[in-house]
């Protein structure tokens, strides 16, 4: 990161609370490689194991203590959020987790503050909540595609923060995975949905609406990392080219966070 950025992206406040931005240094999009390979399938496949039943473990040690996790997935199209999060809960007691898949807000939603959907669904003691795609949006779809005004979302990265904030000094783990793959492979995977009668539901328009934004896409998404990644609620972004290299990060790091 260069002086100027730096200084142009110092510390955001909201509400009187000072947010340090990118406290553990940079975390740039264009610097991760998403074609890091897991490598030979069967030790891929113990290490899947092993790393699941450990979860597990955690899972219950945190139930019983009471404490509460939230783990929001982020990333492009067709990246390998849905498959990560059943790799994460293969083995979880599902009496104790919750993933909530996000789409467009509901009628009622759009009458709240756009934050008012996911306080509801925030976790309780003891439990995990697992976001698939969260209030990013607005600094991502609906930036992008016109959604949010400029000043809605220009002001979300500050109530976007005091918001994990509020979380996160009442006792919640957090931590943010943004699946990160390259233009090649997600059309690969688009013209796979689009062959296969089970996954066609997937693909729709607005897959092909974001691809044609790409470099709007890639602006927005890097600017979302630069004001949102704190030492209480960071940022991984997770190469996603091999699905088998992404679910096993995710893993790891759930560890380091239930752990």
């Amino acid at each position: 990161m260069t002086r100027k950025r730096s200084q142009k992206i110092d510390d955001k406040t909201a509400n009187g609370y000072v947010f340090p931005v990118c406290p553990h240094g940079t975390v740039t999009l264009a610097a991760v490689d998403p074609s890091v390979s897991a490598g030979e399938h069967a030790k891929y496949e113990k290490t899947l194991k092993t790393l699941q039943e450990r979860v597990f473990e955690l899972q219950i040690q945190n139930y019983l203590a009471g404490r509460k996790a939230v783990i929001v997935f982020e990333g492009w199209d067709a990246s390998g959020k849905g498959g990560a999060i059943r790799r994460l809960t293969t083995l979880m007691d599902p009496r104790g987790y919750k993933v909530w898949p996000i789409s467009s807000p509901s009628e009622e939603e759009r009458r709240h503050h756009y934050l008012w959907r996911f306080w509801r669904k925030t976790p309780g003691a003891g439990e995990v909540c697992m976001f698939d795609r969260s209030w990013y949006g607005r600094v991502l779809v609906e930036r992008v595609e016109g959604f949010a005004k400029p000043a809605e979302w220009r002001r979300a990265y500050d109530e976007i923060n005091a918001f994990e904030h509020m979380l996160t000094a009442d006792g919640v783990r957090m931590v943010k995975f943004f699946i990160h793959i390259d233009k090649k492979t997600q059309l690969l995977r688009f013209r796979e949905r689009e062959a296969d009668p089970a996954k066609r539901y997937k693909l729709g328009p607005e897959d092909w609406r974001n691809r044609a934004k790409w470099k709007k896409y890639e602006a927005a998404i890097q600017e979302m990392l630069d004001r949102t990644h704190r030492p209480d609620a960071p940022w991984h972004v997770v190469p996603g080219n091999d699905k088998r290299y992404s679910r096993l990060e995710v893993l790891r790091r759930c560890v380091e966070l239930l752990g």
